[in-house]
């Protein structure tokens, strides 16, 4: 319920703000500014995302997993979509999803509440869990698992017994 609640009330809000904005300045005064909102985004969604791009290339060349570029792409892709919807309360949304601070600062946020996990482990590695089912219906969250760094000459192609 509280999505459609969203889907009906944040329309709603929006067409306000714009007969309220048009009343105040004028309605193509308006719809020119809601067209140079969109403009705008477009240009700051290319310059971040190439961005973001660069730097989750730059993580992977060094063996790194890009989990904080991959998050902030996926703001970067919600931003851009908010700003090509018409209105200020979306347009506001998108902008603070394509500023990189704020972008940074809401997935470092996510991935630190635990939200969202995130495994890492450089190259040549390989991690592994397994869950093991119980008798109980208790779910403790809790996993074994085994990570072993595995040297490019024993890499799992290599080995036959491995693949």
């Amino acid at each position: 319920m509280p999505l459609f609640l969203i889907f009906v009330a944040v329309p709603i809000c929006e067409m306000l703000l714009l007969f309220e904005v048009a009343d105040h300045i004028g309605g193509l005064q308006t719809v020119g500014l809601v067209m140079l909102t969109a403009v705008i985004g477009i240009q700051v969604l290319k310059q971040q995302g190439l961005s973001t791009i660069t730097r989750a290339q730059q993580r992977l060349d060094s063996g790194e997993l890009p989990a904080q570029e991959i998050m902030e792409g996926l703001f970067l892709a919600v931003g851009g979509a908010f700003l090509l919807t018409p209105g200020f309360i979306t347009d506001t949304v998108g902008f603070l999803c394509l500023i990189g601070p704020t972008r940074r600062t809401m997935v470092r946020w996510l991935i630190r509440s635990g939200k969202i996990t995130v495994f890492t482990a450089g190259r040549g590695s390989h991690f592994s869990y397994t869950r093991h089912s119980s008798t109980q219906n208790t779910d403790d969250g809790v996993y074994e698992g085994e990570y072993t760094e595995e040297t490019p000459e024993k890499s799992r192609l290599d080995d036959p017994d491995k693949r």
